[in-house]
């Protein structure tokens, strides 16, 4: 009996001890490790399986508002005149929306609202590399502090297909205080996570979006509210949509003819800039396409 008791004494002792070396590994594992391996097994699509992993995470905290959620299209609605310098944004965690507002005659109007892709994490970021969008603390929006060309920034998502790119025409760089690197751009290469939750802590719109939201309505030093997962809308906004939705008119882009005996193959302009931003993770990007 005593030699039984041993038995089982040391079994249990062996159990705890596996299970807390496995607690300390997953502690130490950076969170950058969710990235899909370089070289991911045949059949696996990075952006899909992490969306269908998000739904089963947020079965019970569906969206419950936003008529255009999982449409995945942009709409216009209020298109009188109304002054640019009072017009703010208030993205929604929960809907995978990005609203723009103005005060009109004293009160808020929805001007458009786009679908988008926010961080793989859920919640409040905390740190550098966490996969997380921030939330803005309440009544402190942050701020687009730049506004820049990234049609030639690239980025490697570690999924096998290398240094591409990923970023759209622009990227509105927000100013986050306690973080660097946030910002709203486009998702070349990755339109198919958008509306959704694959990006490693910036806020995607698809390309035309970017385009379109930045030539209307934004500019520096526009206010930027990011609400939390679990928030619903802000007293003012279900008041603010007075308007019909209308789809949103794309101007259309101006091609340039090509030179007399220029080549087919002609190299993409490059930026003039150096592209400080970066995601939240690792530092992937390069200036020009090499």
């Amino acid at each position: 009996m005593r030699l039984h008791y041993l038995l089982l004494l040391g079994l249990a002792f062996a159990a705890c001890s596996n299970k807390d070396g496995k607690d300390a590994m997953s502690a130490t594992t950076p969170d950058d490790s969710l990235v899909v391996a370089s070289a991911p097994a045949d059949g696996l699509n990075p952006v899909a399986d992490a969306k269908a992993n998000d739904a089963k995470a947020s079965e019970v905290a569906a969206p419950a508002s936003a008529e255009h959620v999982g449409a995945g299209k942009a709409c216009q609605y209020y298109t009188g005149q109304y002054d640019k310098k009072k017009s703010y944004i208030v993205i929604s965690k929960r809907d995978l929306r990005l609203y723009v507002y103005a005060d009109v005659e004293g009160e808020p109007r929805l001007l458009a609202d786009y679908p988008c892709c926010l961080s793989r994490n859920k919640g409040q970021k905390q740190r550098r590399g966490d996969n997380k969008t921030p939330e803005s603390p309440a009544g402190k929006p942050f701020k687009i502090q730049q506004i820049q060309d990234a049609s030639t920034w690239r980025h490697d998502f570690h999924d096998g297909r290398g240094n591409i790119l990923a970023y759209g025409h622009w990227f509105l760089r927000l100013q986050t205080p306690g973080h660097s690197g946030i910002g709203i751009h486009g998702s070349t290469n990755n339109e198919g996570s958008v509306p959704g939750r694959a990006s490693e802590g910036c806020i995607r719109l698809l390309d035309a979006d970017i385009i379109h939201l930045k030539e209307t309505y934004a500019y520096v030093g526009m206010p930027v509210t990011i609400q939390a997962e679990g928030e619903g809308h802000l007293p003012f906004m279900d008041k603010a949509k007075k308007d019909e939705p209308k789809a949103v008119t794309y101007r259309a882009a101006a091609s340039k003819p090509a030179a007399k005996g220029s080549a087919s193959t002609a190299k993409e302009p490059q930026s003039s800039e150096v592209p400080t931003i970066q995601d939240p993770g690792e530092q992937y990007h390069a200036k020009s396409r090499n």
